[in-house]
């Protein structure tokens, strides 16, 4: 098997966004587009010569992008997580994709596209796994107050500080 690669539909942004999400990752990059030629155009309703799809990868990741047409959008059944060391990257990442797009709770945004990503925190899976479940309850009572993730505040609900103190 050569792999698993995620196709994402758009109506006619692909090659847009794909050049924008490359721009945002480290070892990422576009890779090959191809075209609606006559029969694609014809049955596609697309102009003869449009981007049709777009291979990109992000941090590695292979990716596929669609121009496909209106029928189909994006909805939070699927997301891109991105896990950040630490807040400077959680605060880069989320003001990157959030514009034009729609912050939603918990780490969760909708990008300009329709796309849905969770910038997330790797402390947070740490402290959500925590054998002491008390201390994990804390943080997720915390983190479900939040919209982009507050690392410190994270840490002081973990720490024993009651959800919402601390920023």
């Amino acid at each position: 098997m050569k792999g698993i690669t995620t196709c994402l539909w758009f109506d006619h942004q692909a090659e847009e966004a794909a050049r924008f999400y490359t721009s945002l990752f480290k070892h990422s990059k576009v890779g090959s587009l191809s075209r609606y030629g006559d029969s694609g155009a014809q049955a596609s309703g697309r102009p003869k010569g449009s981007t049709m799809t777009v291979a990109f990868e992000l941090a590695g990741q292979k990716f596929v992008a669609l121009n496909g047409g209106p029928e189909f959008k994006f909805t939070e059944a699927i997301s891109l997580t991105v896990n950040c060391e630490n807040q400077q990257e959680v605060d880069e990442f989320w003001a990157k994709l959030v514009a034009g797009g729609t912050p939603g709770p918990c780490g969760w945004l909708r990008d300009r596209y329709g796309l849905s990503w969770q910038i997330v925190p790797t402390v947070l899976t740490e402290m959500l796994q925590d054998e002491d479940t008390v201390k994990a309850e804390r943080v997720m009572a915390a983190m479900l107050t939040m919209q982009k993730l507050d690392i410190a505040a994270l840490k002081e609900a973990y720490e024993g500080a009651p959800a919402g103190v601390g920023g």
